[in-house]
């Protein structure tokens, strides 16, 4: 088995270390991984300058690659020029601060990584553990934090994944482990609405000109069965089965052009 994990903290993130405990002995690992932090960058690619691929090495002195792009910029080269064949499995994170709700579909770089390796047809996972203090959830580099639960909990989707494959119509799934887990089961959720509620802050630079800072005010719960909720409220960890397909109904759209 052929195991490629990436994030959106960068290379040098305390989380990636402990996604490559999580599924040691799993199969083989490739690390391949944006050089800088990359949160909210989304689905994002680099297209309008080159992508610099370095040799470095990971906390604990693993082979890595470090990549001057998005996390979707290295999925693609791990899979198309790291790795060897196509790899069985992706997984991204494990991300410092959860990535709950519809709203992180298209923001979070962390499932963006998840996504384009879902793309290519690889089976992927993307991986999240709520952390209490803010202003380490955007820290590029180590932070002491707890995965023990994180890594356990990583490690049994991770293998139910090699061993049985996504079921039908799921094209990758999203986990997230809250900070101080009630238990290590595994809820299986859908979306929430959002994880934050949109907050922009205004304000003046020393010539009189306003410039703004986007920021959010975290959404602490939802109607149950939801990831926000479960995680939230319930403190359990939860998996949401995605789907590449976005089409609506077609059929709402037959008399609308009318």
């Amino acid at each position: 088995m052929r195991i490629l994990i990436t994030n959106d903290d960068g290379v040098n993130s305390s989380g990636i270390v402990a996604t490559k405990q999580a599924v040691d002995g799993l199969g083989d690992i490739s690390v391949v991984a944006p050089a800088t932090q990359q949160s909210g960058i989304g689905h994002a690619l680099t297209l309008f300058e080159p992508i610099r691929v370095t040799d470095t090495n990971l906390r604990d002195g693993t082979q890595a690659y470090s990549v001057s792009g998005t996390p979707t910029d290295s999925v693609i080269i791990g899979i198309f020029e790291v790795a060897d064949e196509k790899p069985d499995l992706v997984i991204s994170g494990i991300n410092i601060g959860e990535n709950l709700g519809k709203s992180e579909l298209t923001t979070s770089g962390t499932i963006g990584a998840a996504m384009e390796a879902a793309c290519h047809g690889i089976p992927s996972l993307a991986v999240s553990l709520q952390v209490g203090r803010g202003d380490i959830k955007f820290h590029d580099g180590h932070v002491e934090v707890d995965f023990s639960a994180a890594v356990r909990i990583t490690r049994k989707v991770a293998k139910n994944i090699l061993k049985k494959g996504l079921p039908a119509g799921v094209d990758f799934v999203n986990l997230n482990i809250p900070s101080h887990p009630k238990s290590e089961d595994i809820r299986i959720t859908s979306l929430g609405e959002r994880m934050y509620n949109v907050h922009i802050k205004k304000r003046l630079d020393p010539r009189g000109r306003p410039y703004y800072w986007l920021d959010g005010d975290s959404v602490e719960d939802d109607l149950p069965g939801t990831d926000v909720h479960t995680l939230k409220v319930e403190r359990e960890a939860t998996l949401t089965p995605l789907s590449l397909d976005c089409t609506s109904n077609l059929e709402s759209l037959g008399n609308w052009l009318d």
